[in-house]
């Protein structure tokens, strides 16, 4: 592989997504004296908040239905009375206060010291602009990317072709030189794919017919790069 050039997803593939998000609803929780387990909440919000961002990613729905929406279906699901008010005042809270917690998958830092050596580093995200340079910023991995590429400056989400034909071309990069490495099969594997990059899948699962390089750790990157 002639790679120069690595593009990274970035939550649940550096930044510790799940984790981050659930001490961000634990504060507001508090906050706002919600009434109901974390765990409760979050096995029901996992879910909707995927088909969600599914639907946003499809551009079906708006970023205001997105953050409102998926907040008002669990709570109706947990049968737990709020206002739309409320609603709105935690969907605001969350995106203020997601990108104070800061907690990095194992092996992060160690594998992006380690590439950062052999090749240039870049992050596309389909997360919003405002929230995801916080989180780069505030976790302290800002200095190891030069590109950081978000769907919103784009103006269309991965696996859009767009969303990558951009990234290449900020980061000076062509697709036989490239390769990405995200979580999500559909975004980010796809995605690069059609685009005529090289991919490798951070995923918990490894499936064999799939053809996929998949790694379970960041660091099983060194094997490869």
């Amino acid at each position: 592989m002639n790679i120069k050039h690595v593009f990274f997803d970035l939550d649940h593939t550096l930044w510790d997504f799940d984790k981050n998000s659930k001490l961000t609803f634990q504060q507001i929780f508090e906050e706002q004296n919600i009434q109901l387990r974390i765990n409760d909440f979050l096995e029901v919000y996992i879910p909707v908040n995927f088909e969600y961002w599914k639907l946003f990613r499809e551009d079906k729905i708006s970023k205001s239905d997105l953050r409102f929406n998926r907040l008002k279906d669990v709570f109706v699901a947990l049968n737990y009375n709020v206002s739309d008010d409320l609603i709105i005042t935690i969907s605001e809270d969350y995106i203020k206060y997601l990108p104070n917690y800061n907690y990095l998958f194992e092996g992060t830092i160690e594998i992006l010291d380690y590439l950062e050596e052999k090749y240039q580093l870049h992050i596309i995200t389909n997360g919003f602009e405002e929230v995801q340079k916080l989180k780069i910023k505030n976790s302290g991995i800002e200095t190891y990317f030069k590109e950081i590429i978000t769907s919103e400056s784009v103006g269309a989400k991965k696996p859009n072709p767009m969303v990558f034909e951009f990234a290449l071309m900020k980061a000076n990069a062509i697709p036989d030189n490239s390769i990405m490495i995200g979580d999500s099969y559909e975004a980010d594997v796809m995605g690069a794919i059609n685009s005529n990059m090289l991919a490798i899948h951070f995923a918990n699962e490894v499936n064999p017919e799939s053809g996929i390089l998949t790694i379970q750790s960041l660091l099983e990157l060194k094997q490869y790069l």
